[in-house]
């Protein structure tokens, strides 16, 4: 990566207006809520989430998080989801709001929805930072998203190549 230059897809001034109307929606959607857990998927969605919270204008908000993989050693995802790190809180009868940074296949979050409805919760949504529908390969409902992008290598506020690039503070694309 060190020959590869980055081109700004998404701004860091414009990720910080959809996030701020992102919050705005999910505190209008929660406001008779009594309690919401937000459950950020790790690593990537770790800077979106903390941004986020920060403009849900709610009482009773918790955090958590979960690890998960569907890749392996690979960069493309196999299907098989593995639970690296579970939930700390019980989510019975608690509003989840499942908090990721990018959607491409769909089958990740397909597994964690499932998973995190068999354990009893009021609500299970989503809201995703970025949406890529032209890798999508099974239905999934995304409650809340910020951008549509195409199909190319990103990287950048929080989304990782080889653990690296986390800390830019736009999404950029690989040239």
């Amino acid at each position: 990566m060190k020959d590869k230059s980055f081109e700004v897809m998404i701004s860091e001034e414009e990720i910080q207006t959809k996030i701020k109307e992102l919050g705005e929606a999910i505190t209008r959607d929660y406001s008779n809520a009594n309690e919401i857990v937000v459950i950020g998927v790790l690593k990537g969605a770790f800077i979106f989430m903390s941004d986020l919270i920060r403009h849900m204008k709610l009482e009773n908000v918790y955090i958590d998080f979960m690890s998960v993989s569907s890749y392996g050693v690979s960069t493309e995802s196999s299907g098989v989801v593995k639970i690296l790190k579970d939930l700390d809180f019980e989510i019975e009868g608690k509003h989840v709001l499942i908090v990721e940074d990018i959607i491409d296949t769909g089958l990740t979050l397909k597994y964690l929805t499932k998973n995190l409805e068999t354990r009893n919760a009021a609500s299970v949504k989503i809201c995703t930072l970025l949406d890529k529908p032209s890798r999508r390969k099974c239905d999934i409902n995304i409650d809340y998203f910020g951008f549509t992008i195409p199909d190319k290598f990103i990287v950048g506020y929080g989304i990782d190549y080889a653990e690296k690039f986390r800390n830019l503070p736009y999404i950029g694309s690989v040239e």
